[in-house]
C-alpha cells in the first residue's frame, strides 16, 4: 500500500468523475484530464477507452481486458480509469478492501468470487455444497460488495461425468442467487488427462465442451496461448455457437523469460512489444470474448492494455509468430495430452504450470510452495521419454522436468 505512484483514494474518485465529465467514453487519449505528473493518470491517457464485447447469454458488456484483485494498486486504478468493468477473484480485496471508485459505482463493475474445493486441493478436494454457500457469503461481508456478479468454480470439473453427476457447486449458486446475492455461474477450467491424483481425469477441451452441452454455467476462463490448439479451438467455435462466453487466462506462456532474452527481444521488428502484440492477437484474431493477463507496473500496464482491441500490424504478426517459435520450443502448452502416457504418473502440466509462475512472472515463493505441495514431483521422471512422443509440440520433457525439479526444490 506504500506504492509511491498510488494517489490518495478520495483523489482518485475525483479524477475518475472528472473523467467521465470530459468525455472518457469517448477515449482518453488527447484528453487532459489528467496532470503529465500524476503516473496513474497518464498511463490511463496512454492506453485510452477499452473496447467492450458482449459476454455470454446474459449479454453484458465486459471490458476486452479484465481485472483481477490480486492487481497492484497502481494498474488497478489506472484500470478502472480505462473502463476495466469485469473484475476476476474479486475475493481478493477481503484482505485489505475493495477499491473505493468499485464500492462507489458498485452497478457498473461485474465482480467475480472465485470458490476452491474443500478438504484439499482442486486435485483431491471435493466439492461441497454448504462450504461453498458460506464462502460466497462471508466474501460478500469481508469485502463490503454486497453481492458477486459471478460465482466461479475455481479450476473446473475434473470429467465429463462429474459435470453430470455433481451439483452441489450449482446448488450453493441457486441458493445464493435466490437470496440476491450472487447473479451468473461460470467456471474455470484446467486439464486432469492422466493426472494420478484425478482417478478418469479428463482433458480441458473434453469437460468445457460437457459443461456447454449441459447449459447450466454462463461462461468459463480456459487457459489459451499462441500457438495451434485443435482440441481448444474447436471448443472456442463451439462456444461462439452457443452463445457461451470465453474468457482467457495464462496467455503469456513463455515470455517472461522471452524478454529476459535481449538477443531475442533484438530480434523482434521495430515498433512491436510483446504483450501489446500478444493482446492485439488475442482480442482481435481469436474467437475468445474476453482475456485476463497479468500486469505488475503501470509501465507493463501500458503496453498490454494499450493493444487490447487494435488489429496486429505487420510487425506484430511477426512478433507473435516469432514468440509462438520460441515458446513452441521451450515453454508447455499445459494441455496435458502427454500425462496419460507417463508409466511414473507425473503430473507434468503441473509441474511445468509452476514452471511458468517462477521463470515467467517472477513469483519464485509461489512456484516453490506448490511444487512442494506436489506428492508426486518431477524426480520421479525416469527420463523414458514416452511422454515427448505424444506432446503436440515434442517438447523434451524429461530434460525439463529435472531442470524445473532444480530450481523448484531449490
Amino acid at each position: 500500500m506504500n506504492d509511491p505512484r498510488r494517489f490518495n483514494r478520495r483523489e482518485f474518485l475525483r479524477r475518475s468523475a472528472a473523467a467521465a465529465a470530459a468525455g472518457l467514453a469517448g477515449g482518453l487519449a488527447g484528453q487532459s484530464a489528467f496532470a503529465e505528473a500524476d503516473p496513474v493518470g497518464e498511463a490511463a491517457r496512454k492506453v485510452g477507452r477499452l473496447p467492450r464485447r458482449k459476454l455470454g447469454p446474459s449479454g453484458r458488456e465486459v471490458s476486452v481486458l479484465i481485472g483481477a484483485g490480486d492487481l497492484a494498486p497502481a494498474p488497478a486504478e489506472a484500470a478502472i480509469l480505462c473502463g476495466v468493468n469485469f473484475w476476476h477473484k474479486a475475493n481478493r480485496w477481503a484482505r485489505n478492501g475493495a477499491p473505493e471508485a468499485v464500492l462507489k459505482n458498485r452497478e457498473a463493475h461485474y465482480c467475480q468470487v472465485t470458490v476452491d474445493r474443500v478438504g484439499g486441493n482442486h486435485e483431491v478436494g471435493r466439492i461441497d455444497e454448504q462450504a461453498h454457500y458460506d464462502f460466497v457469503k462471508e466474501m460478500i461481508a469481508r469485502t463490503g460488495l454486497r453481492y458477486f456478479d459471478d460465482m466461479q468454480l475455481h479450476y473446473g470439473y475434473h470429467n465429463r461425468a462429474e459435470v453430470k453427476a455433481e451439483r452441489g457447486f450449482v446448488r450453493a449458486f441457486e441458493r445464493l442467487k435466490k437470496e440476491g446475492l450472487v447473479k451468473h455461474l461460470c467456471l474455470s477450467q484446467h486439464g486432469y488427462a492422466g493426472n494420478a491424483r484425478v482417478p478418469g481425469g479428463e482433458s480441458a477441451a473434453e469437460i468445457l465442451t460437457a459443461v456447454v452441452e449441459d447449459g447450466l454455467y454462463e461462461h468459463a476462463q480456459i487457459i489459451y496461448s499462441y500457438g495451434p490448439d485443435k482440441d481448444i479451438n474447436d471448443f472456442l467455435s463451439l462456444a461462439r455457437r452457443k452463445n457461451f462466453g470465453t474468457i482467457a487466462m495464462k496467455t503469456a506462456r513463455g515470455l517472461g523469460r522471452m524478454k529476459q532474452d535481449g538477443d531475442f527481444m533484438a530480434a523482434l521488428p521495430e515498433g512491436a512489444a510483446p504483450h501489446n502484440a500478444l493482446v492485439r492477437w488475442l482480442t482481435t484474431a481469436t474467437e475468445l470474448d474476453a482475456v485476463v493477463i497479468r500486469v505488475r507496473s503501470l509501465d507493463e500496464f501500458v503496453e498490454t492494455f494499450s493493444g487490447a482491441g487494435k488489429p496486429l500490424r505487420s510487425a506484430d504478426a511477426t512478433a507473435v509468430a516469432l514468440m509462438t517459435a520460441r515458446a513452441d520450443r521451450t515453454a508447455c502448452r499445459l494441455c496435458t495430452a502427454c500425462q496419460p502416457h507417463c508409466p511414473q504418473r507425473v503430473p507434468i502440466a503441473e509441474i511445468l504450470r509452476f514452471e511458468r509462475y517462477a521463470l515467467d512472472d517472477g513469483d519464485w515463493q509461489k512456484a516453490r510452495a506448490l511444487y512442494a505441495g506436489l506428492e508426486r514431483r518431477a524426480d520421479a521422471c525416469r527420463a523414458c521419454g514416452t511422454c515427448v512422443a505424444h506432446c503436440p509440440l515434442g517438447l523434451p520433457i524429461p530434460e525439463k522436468l529435472a531442470a524445473a525439479h532444480a530450481v523448484l526444490s531449490a
